[in-house]
């Protein structure tokens, strides 16, 4: 929320405030348009959108588009790239206002870039942030029910998204791409806009594959493609944008060398290792789906979890489904603090707990003292005792997963403080 918009809501009645909310947003849109000079009719856009996976499909699609020559541009919830300079999103939003991507895509053009991928929201889109952003291209990855609160329904929060869908329709880029999965049950929805070229995938189409824990393989175009991400998620988000770059002319051969070249995304499913014969997995799981199939992706490990994956004053539903998802799938549970903003942490954790019935958790408000926990609990099981499901001894079946913030740079606290945070950093550190 910018400035403005916060003393607005101060000092203006609620509902005069709402009416002319959207005029407001719509005219800063227009302005930043105005102001940079229209600078997404200069540069290809590749936008991406859903619940989960969008962070990891603009990595995909920017090393696919990088193997093929271009110079690329990359606006996510984890970074800011143009060209060969990257810095970390630290605004706590994927789509910041006050003309941001505006600023982001004429400094993309300046500096020579031909192709810019643009991660976009259901809030940015909602205050009209991807307004005057001419797309050349749309990913649909998945919908599951997210800022509810924010939106005020799950209809809403869908109707939000399907704004970039018409985006798309309207942009008068000559060459006009909607790349749709269709195993998502809001596929169709996408799929009825008017777009001249519309690709719709499943896993189906990348079969053979196989989703495992130390990496995902699939079939894209005859050519065999290694992941170095673990799960089917990993396979939907890569298969996402091998079909984009595809659509713009890009040969199989080059879209499985740029997949193969991403090693690892920072703070998605980011694997740490450590001396004491297990790794840290570090994500950014902050909906019932999304945690589901992180764990799932890890199905012969022995899970340590740490999570707090709901913030303060917001989504208090999923709260008690992430706390029975937990139960489910991890032996050890600790719960922790994660963005409590003005709400009691307490009263957060609380809530997650009541969705176990079985397992007890421990409870370690500090994050970083739940980090150090899950650590040492890794550190003193005994490897000898564990085995692979056969009987066979196996000194590497343990994991310990951290999830709900991923990338996110600080943790919010009461009255707007924020601590600066990074989980994968903090690992590093209570490993060593």
């Amino acid at each position: 929320m910018d400035l403005l918009t916060h003393i607005g809501k101060k000092i203006i009645p609620r509902r005069v405030f709402s009416f002319f909310q959207p005029l407001y947003h719509w005219k800063l849109a227009l302005l930043g348009a105005l102001f940079y000079r229209f600078p997404s009719r200069r540069i290809r856009v590749i936008a991406i959108t859903g619940t989960k996976g969008k962070s990891s499909t603009a990595e995909f699609v920017n090393a696919i588009f990088e193997a093929a020559g271009h110079k690329t541009a990359l606006a996510s919830t984890i970074r800011f790239k143009i060209g060969d300079k990257s810095e970390r999103n630290l605004f706590k939003m994927t789509m910041p206002g006050r003309f941001f991507i505006q600023k982001f895509l004429r400094n993309a053009v300046n500096a020579g870039c031909d192709t810019a991928v643009v991660e976009m929201t259901s809030e940015g889109a909602r205050q009209s942030r991807h307004k005057f952003i001419d797309l050349d291209a749309l990913i649909f990855l998945n919908l599951a029910p997210e800022h509810i609160e924010s939106h005020g329904s799950y209809k809403k929060y869908v109707a939000a998204k399907l704004k970039l869908a018409e985006a798309l329709q309207n942009s008068p880029k000559e060459k006009r791409v909607l790349i749709v999965n269709a195993d998502d049950k809001e596929a169709s929805r996408f799929l009825t806009y008017q777009i001249p070229e519309k690709i719709s995938f499943g896993l189906k189409n990348a079969e053979p594959y196989e989703a495992r824990s130390e990496g995902s393989a699939f079939s894209f175009q005859r050519a065999q493609i290694s992941l170095q991400l673990p799960g089917a998620f990993s396979i939907y988000n890569a298969y996402a944008a091998a079909a984009c770059a595809h659509a713009f002319g890009i040969s199989a051969e080059i879209i499985k060398k740029g997949l193969e070249s991403v090693k690892i995304i920072r703070g998605r499913a980011e694997a740490i290792s450590s001396n004491k014969g297990f790794d840290v997995i570090v994500d950014y799981a902050h909906t019932p789906d999304s945690l589901r199939a992180l764990y799932e992706a890890y199905p012969n490990k022995r899970k340590i979890c740490v999570l707090g994956n709901t913030g303060g004053g917001r989504d208090t539903w999923k709260r008690p489904e992430m706390g029975g998802i937990a139960e489910k799938y991890c032996d050890e549970i600790i719960l922790t603090n994660e963005d409590p903003y003005d709400e009691d942490p307490q009263k957060i954790i609380d809530d997650m707990a009541a969705g176990m019935s079985i397992k007890k958790p421990k409870i370690v408000l500090d994050r970083r003292e739940a980090i150090r926990e899950a650590i040492k609990l890794a550190s003193t099981l005994n490897p000898s005792a564990e085995t692979d499901g056969s009987g066979t001894a196996n000194n590497n079946n343990r994991i310990v997963v951290i999830s709900g913030k991923g990338t996110d740079p600080y943790v919010m606290g009461p009255n707007g403080s924020k601590i600066p945070w990074d989980d994968a950093s903090i690992v590093r550190e209570e490993l060593e």
